[in-house]
């Protein structure tokens, strides 16, 4: 069966699913772009809760992911994940990209989340090349999904209409690889 996965041109703080990724960084306390709006749309209560895990576990280390409650937004959890920044491919960024992909797909898993949506993990201040994470991204989801039950679903919410493309032109290859 053909994994279900959508890709829209948006914002995430709008995504109504069971859950939402956080493209964060490692001290779960907010910052710029996606992380920033999440916190903001999500009100203080998210904090808080990002205050407990770093009391619990420490800093969120590249690659890894934690899920907290959404606040206010529509969602009902936010995962938090951190993707690699980009030192020109030579520091295993491909392989910690797709390290935060696959630990956010576990973690609604585990919780019995149904759908998900993403933003491009690591394409803004970290710099990672938006075609290379669009193939990690949408590779990465499109084989855990063929293999799991859960989630049934997932949205990629992209926030610009050339990264909406670049993962639209990639989930195609992907869906066509085997149509010959």
């Amino acid at each position: 069966m053909k994994p279900k996965i959508d890709i829209v041109r948006g914002d995430i703080t709008t995504f109504a699913g069971d859950v939402i990724v956080n493209a964060a960084n490692p001290s779960l306390m907010g910052g710029g772009g996606v992380d920033g709006a999440i916190h903001r749309a999500a009100g203080p209560q998210l904090l808080e809760a990002c205050k407990t895990v770093r009391q619990q576990q420490g800093e969120c280390a590249p690659g890894h992911a934690v899920i907290t409650i959404a606040g206010d937004l529509p969602a009902k959890a936010v995962i938090h994940t951190v993707g690699p920044v980009w030192h020109g491919g030579e520091r295993d960024e491909a392989r910690t990209l797709e390290d935060a992909y696959r630990n956010c797909l576990r973690l609604a898993a585990d919780n019995g989340y149904k759908s998900m949506a993403f933003p491009a993990i690591s394409t803004g201040v970290y710099g990672y090349p938006k075609a290379a994470a669009a193939a990690i991204a949408v590779d990465t989801v499109y084989r855990y999904l063929s293999l799991k039950p859960m989630p049934e679903e997932v949205t990629f919410v992209c926030f610009d209409e050339e990264t909406a493309q670049l993962y639209q032109q990639r989930l195609w290859e992907r869906e066509t690889e085997f149509d010959v």
